[in-house]
């Protein structure tokens, strides 16, 4: 196949072929021979949902595509291009993004169609970031969709159910400074009882526990927009949390070689190179890994760490890292954070899938049960539930009938969700 397995390695793939079509109308071709087919990008879910037993399609031999309009607010890219691919683009237009996710090796097709996030109080998910889209479906139609169009909040997150995202038009703004701060040692206690300021002492806030003590946390990363940013070493915030400034820079997974991290203490560069954790040219995180993540509305969020926290004895043995993030709320169908801001938990495990599927039955029994799992991690939540947890997924699945008729997308992931 060529591509056998996933980013972690913890995945192989069942697919009878690999494609790599150099057009859009080779795409359609592609697409209308019949057969299971599913959509391939970077290869970053840790779970099955870009699998098939039929035909994987991966777009990196599209001819890529990046055109800022005349308005210069937004950017039409090709969907297969990396984050990390266009950021230097933006920046050499003196444009940038509002957010980007902890590492800017994904695909931006496949990290808008699950979810995924950054992190900030007042930024929502990449997926928010949308305001157009070009989608060839299962029959080889192309169809583009707007921001306000009747199906256009369900069709940019859409879990790869609706066809092959081609293209993707992102909002754009002139470029900004960050600089990043880590604060080692907080007391857990002090950061529930005042969550809220801190998640809001910076444009972008990581919280980062191994849980093998659950009176202090590890690390808090603190990502600032400049000017805000010259203030925030003498900010009290975080000295009333009982931390202390890291002397020199961190990986969020202790003991870990800091070289693949972004610069911190507190010197400013460009968005693209400090709103991620890593540098685009290391492998990043671990790199032998699982994910696993959950995203509760913002009022559930302090009890849902007081759970996860409960069960700290079990979780420290199989976590390389457990990150809180926040995320702003959005009216996209199956977002994570449709409809409320909320904060994800999520965990970075050790390479041992069976004991982490293990355990995730205890951690989902005991969190809210407005818990959402990611899309493209690795959760064991009954589909059914699942569906349970977001209003508008019936209406998902009328839109997904629509574009896939013959339900030739639907693999067994999408078959759990009921699709």
């Amino acid at each position: 196949m060529g591509i056998e397995r996933n980013w972690a390695g913890n995945l192989t793939y069942r697919a009878s072929r690999l494609e790599h079509p150099s057009s859009v109308d080779e795409l359609a071709a592609l697409l209308a021979q019949g057969g299971p087919v599913r959509m391939l990008g970077s290869r970053h879910a840790f779970n099955d949902l870009a699998d098939t037993d039929g035909t994987l399609i991966a777009l990196d031999a599209l001819a890529p595509v990046f055109e800022v309009n005349d308005a210069r607010d937004a950017v039409r890219v090709s969907g297969a291009l990396r984050y990390g691919d266009i950021a230097p683009q933006l920046e050499a237009e003196g444009l940038a993004l509002a957010n980007l996710a902890s590492l800017p090796h994904i695909s931006v097709a496949g990290a808008v169609t699950t979810g995924t996030h950054g992190s900030g109080d007042t930024i929502g998910s990449l997926a928010s970031a949308v305001r157009g889209l070009t989608i060839v479906t299962p029959a080889g139609e192309t169809r583009t969709l707007r921001r306000g169009d009747a199906d256009f909040d369900g069709a940019v997150v859409s879990l790869g159910a609706l066809g092959a995202v081609v293209d993707v038009t992102l909002d754009v703004e002139p470029t900004y400074e960050i600089a990043q701060h880590v604060f080692e040692h907080p007391d857990w206690d002090a950061i529930l009882r005042d969550f809220d300021d801190v998640t809001g002492g910076g444009t972008s806030v990581s919280i980062f526990s191994t849980w093998q003590r659950t009176d202090i946390a590890d690390q808090i990363w603190v990502k600032q927009r400049l000017p805000e940013a010259h203030e925030l070493a003498r900010e009290s915030l975080f000295e009333r949390l009982g931390a202390e400034a890291a002397q020199g820079e961190r990986h969020p997974i202790l003991g870990v070689d800091p070289i693949a991290c972004t610069a911190q203490q507190g010197v400013a560069g460009p968005w693209f190179e400090r709103l991620p954790h890593f540098r685009l040219e290391f492998t990043p995180s671990a790199g032998a890994e699982i994910q696993t993540e959950y995203l509760v509305p913002r009022a559930d969020a302090v009890a849902a760490i007081q759970a996860v926290r409960t069960l700290a004895g079990q979780i420290a043995p199989l976590l390389l890292v457990n990150e809180i993030r926040t995320v702003r709320a959005d009216e996209l169908w199956l977002s994570s954070s449709f409809e409320t801001d909320a904060v994800g938990i999520h965990f970075t495990w050790k390479p041992e899938e069976d004991a982490v599927r293990a355990l995730l039955p205890t951690i989902e029994a005991a969190l809210p049960p407005t818990a959402r799992p990611h899309w493209g991690k690795v959760a064991t939540l009954d589909g059914a539930e699942v569906r349970s947890r977001y209003p508008r997924f019936d209406d998902f699945a009328a839109l997904a009938a629509r574009f896939d008729p013959e339900r030739r997308l639907v693999n067994p992931y999408l078959e759990r969700l009921g699709l």
